[in-house]
């Protein structure tokens, strides 16, 4: 095999790899959606939907093109003129693409490398400033989401809103073609110095040079002049043929170089952007459930802690608690934890709370330790203190782990030092401990072996 077969070869297998492990990610994130609680599946069902057409997409090597621009700058004209018949809506005057239209270029000439009934499919969307434009930029935006290449067309200088929706529709990561309609307007001096302008610092990092391009999707009518052979003259009207092999040409030679990988990589978003938005539903669902928890178990700890008279197993029951909590918040998050694991993460918790945990530490220890020398007569000197440092201590232990399962099992992109840190910023330590100090006065304040414990 020569070097550039073995070269190929492996641009293959990495492509398949790619497109394997996209595929995974899509079918994780429907299966989370299905394993979802009952409410929270009513309110993700048009994702599961969404999920579920691009995996099919997917498997049938299907790429979609999104075609973008302005009322009137000849978006519907472009697909037609790419299609080489009458395909999409046209009309002179503005707003005539109410919805979005999704239109099969079987004349492309592209098939996706091991996808013998792969389709290129044009998407026409809704102009960017469409009266009620409101829902027509939320379809233009779930195409835009769906796309593997997005086309945008002006047909002069781009104004503010092609500028921001160009900035948007970039951040998307997306090969982005900007193309210049309708250039049979202008004279070549004219065309030189728009071109000048879309390749030049105004769109750098938006639009890459290369992917500025022009067409006469739908060219105005010539007038020519027609002389017969007696020397008399008439004039007539013809429309030249649409020009837009410039973007044939570079459609097809993206596809060509990166076609599936742009398959793989768009499915990939695809499915973290639909993951994301199940976290942040799951946490909004289920944030009173584990605030609940935090506080139980903090309150728990303080007085497992408080009313244990035995010394060092105070302190070790203290830890059990935590890492209890760890275990059930996993539960309420749908992430599976063992107890090992949890007791692991309580610890590095801990340890990253830094002075917080040493403060309950040397509490816990030196009131352990009394009870140790007082043979368990000392208890009744260290319930409130012990009880309120460990108690708090578990409160942070709690709002880290939630944060921890809010984002995953991970701590995003931020270390567990910093997460700990903005949860004691934000926490209000004298409020905490006095609501667990309160709880432990109750509880003294309660003989549970009286018969009545009112009297």
């Amino acid at each position: 095999m020569t070097p550039e077969a073995s070269a190929q070869a492996l641009t293959f297998a990495s492509s398949d790899a790619d497109y394997q492990a996209a595929m995974d990610a899509i079918q994780t994130a429907i299966a989370h959606v299905k394993t979802s609680r009952e409410e929270e599946r009513v309110e993700l069902a048009a994702d599961l939907d969404e999920l579920s057409r691009m995996a099919e997409k997917l498997r049938a090597g299907r790429v979609e093109i999104a075609v973008f621009g302005e009322i009137s700058t000849g978006k519907s004209a472009l697909i037609n003129a790419l299609c080489g018949e009458q395909r999409a809506s046209v009309n002179v005057r503005g707003g005539w693409t109410k919805d979005v239209w999704h239109v099969a270029w079987e004349s492309a000439g592209y098939c996706v490398p091991g996808f013998e009934q792969s389709q290129l499919v044009l998407i026409d969307t809704p102009g960017l400033n469409e009266v009620d434009g409101a829902n027509r930029a939320e379809m233009a935006h779930a195409a835009a989401s769906r796309a593997d290449l997005v086309l945008f067309v002006v047909d002069s200088d781009i104004n503010d809103t092609e500028y921001r929706a160009l900035v948007e529709l970039a951040s998307s990561n997306k090969p982005l073609l900007l193309i210049l309609n309708k250039a049979d307007l202008y004279s070549r001096d004219q065309l030189d110095d728009l071109l000048g302008v879309f390749r030049g610092p105004r769109l750098q990092g938006i639009v890459s040079p290369e992917n500025v391009v022009t067409a006469q999707a739908d060219p105005r009518e010539l007038q020519y002049i027609i002389e017969s052979a007696d020397g008399r003259t008439r004039s007539e009207w013809r429309k030249p043929k649409p020009q837009v092999e410039e973007v044939r040409g570079r459609i097809i030679e993206l596809l060509a170089a990166e076609g599936k990988a742009l398959l793989a990589l768009n499915a990939a978003i695809f499915a973290a952007d639909k993951s994301d938005r199940m976290a942040a539903l799951r946490v909004r669902y289920r944030e009173a459930e584990a605030a609940q928890v935090i506080w139980s178990f903090a309150a728990t700890k303080a007085l497992v802690v408080a009313y244990n008279p035995v010394a060092v197993a105070d302190v070790l029951g203290g830890i059990a608690v935590d890492a209890s909590m760890v275990v059930t918040l996993g539960r309420i998050y749908g992430i599976s934890i063992s107890m090992k694991n949890a007791r692991a993460l309580a610890t590095s918790i801990a340890k990253s709370a830094g002075l917080v945990t040493v403060f309950e530490a040397l509490v816990s220890w030196a009131s352990s330790a009394f009870k140790a020398v007082t043979v368990g007569f000392g208890s009744v000197l260290t319930h409130v203190p012990q009880g309120a440092a460990a108690g708090f201590g578990s409160y942070i232990v709690g709002q880290a782990a939630r944060y921890y399962f809010q984002h995953g099992a991970s701590w995003g992109d931020q270390s567990p030092k910093q997460v700990v840190t903005q949860i004691l910023q934000n926490t209000d330590k004298q409020s905490v401990l006095n609501q667990l100090k309160t709880e432990i006065l109750g509880k003294l304040a309660v003989n549970r072996h009286a018969a009545d414990p009112k009297r």
